[in-house]
């Protein structure tokens, strides 16, 4: 038991931890065997390219514009409220994709599911960083990140067997009728293993214990590197989702050798794969040394990816194109830990929803311009891709900060009597 006790430790494990991570495989696991294939299920209902392109672009503004109430609901009522009422929402969505076989129900539904990681990721920072002291925090949000990849590694390889079985119409309608009942059984044990918490109460003068309700209020209180590194990650995220709802596209339908929907589930998978290998090491040096050097080898691997896959015509070097993919989290629980770092201690669940806000509602409009670029031409589509995220990295890796330096002065929370 000692043993087990000293790699809980080390591992940032608690009751509550435990619990959000149980939920996370669980919702991700159905999540992940549905959303995946959405832009061929899209092209199978009659959906064109710009269908994809809608899709991929609501995505990305609705996690937006989800982030900041989502942070907002889990600071107000606690974590553990707020993620039952995120689940059941998720749960609605699935069972509109389910009940009406349409493109346009699918996109009706998605307003309420795709953007389920989004809403509920403020509140499962907050949790981590209320219940594992500061020197522990990127290790608890990499075994978040790690246990993120099982369903991300495992969804689309049961997706593309539902695919392969039933077609590409009844598959995906079988894997979100699976997304339903692993999401019931996600809220049964985040029930019973997440601890309650005690309502956020105003304990002090002009201090900000009550949720801010603005965003610009809360705004003012975002650190300088904080907002540098902001500014490099939107950059970089114009990387990555301007081609994004394509990649499945170019592997399934545009390389002189496409894939089957089983070969990209494996594809998927062993990107997951070598993003876990690299969670556990990277999170302990992180916790022990600087942390920008582990952000920028992130940021050159998210600006690498799009420039290699224009060049991966065959299964095999699409093998090597996804495990470069796999290493562009090298660094991503850093800077989600370090966001947190940085935040009010008050507030840390709401803070992370407005980088997310401010952040995806301009990433958006690069997933929307996606669309645009590839009816161009698929390499249009990955160099400007390309060229987006070598503007990111050189900034971060010019202008950047060690966040490690940077501690929040108690003033800054005095902003009640505004």
């Amino acid at each position: 038991m000692a043993r087990v006790a000293r790699v809980s430790h080390f591992l940032g494990l608690t009751k509550s931890t435990v619990g959000v991570l149980f939920m996370v495989i669980l919702v991700g696991m159905g999540e992940r065997m549905a959303e995946r294939f959405l832009p061929i299920y899209l092209l199978a209902l009659g959906g064109g390219a710009l269908s994809i392109g809608l899709l991929n672009g609501m995505d990305n503004l609705l996690s937006a514009l989800y982030s900041f109430p989502g942070g907002y609901l889990s600071d107000r009522f606690g974590t553990k409220r707020a993620l039952l009422i995120f689940n059941i929402v998720a749960m609605c969505g699935f069972l509109v994709v389910i009940i009406f076989p349409a493109w346009q129900a699918v996109l009706l539904g998605a307003v309420l599911f795709i953007s389920w990681s989004a809403i509920s990721l403020p509140a499962t920072m907050s949790l981590i960083a209320k219940v594992l002291p500061m020197n522990k925090r990127t290790m608890g949000v990499s075994m978040h990140s790690l246990v993120r990849r099982i369903p991300m590694a495992l969804g689309p390889v049961l997706g593309g067997i539902c695919i392969g079985i039933w077609g590409e119409r009844d598959g995906v309608r079988a894997a979100f009728i699976a997304a339903l009942l692993l999401s019931f059984l996600a809220i049964v044990l985040q029930q019973k293993l997440i601890e309650d918490e005690a309502a956020t109460t105003k304990t002090g003068d002009n201090c900000l214990y009550v949720p801010e309700k603005n965003p610009l209020k809360l705004y003012r209180l975002m650190a300088p590197n904080l907002r540098r590194l902001l500014v490099s990650d939107i950059l970089i995220r114009y990387c990555e989702q301007i081609p994004y709802a394509f990649v499945v596209v170019w592997c399934m339908k545009t390389i002189s050798s496409p894939v089957s929907a089983l070969q990209f589930g494996i594809l998927t998978s062993i990107e997951m794969a070598t993003a876990v290998l690299v969670y556990v090491p990277v999170a302990y040096l992180a916790d022990k040394t600087m942390k920008k050097p582990f952000v920028v080898m992130t940021f050159v691997f998210f600006t690498l990816f799009p420039l290699t896959l224009l060049f991966c015509h065959t299964f095999n070097w699409l093998v090597l194109a996804f495990i470069l993919r796999g290493f562009k989290e090298f660094g991503e629980p850093t800077r989600k830990a370090l966001i947190m770092d940085l935040a009010p201690e008050n507030c840390k669940a709401g803070m992370f929803g407005l980088y997310y806000l401010i952040r995806d509602v301009f990433v958006s409009i690069a997933a929307f311009g996606g669309a645009f670029l590839w009816l161009i031409s698929p390499t249009t589509n990955f160099l400007v891709a390309f060229s987006f995220g070598v503007a990111g990295t050189l900034g971060f890796a010019f202008w950047g900060s060690d966040f490690a330096e940077v501690e929040f002065e108690d003033k800054s929370l005095n902003i009640g009597s505004d």
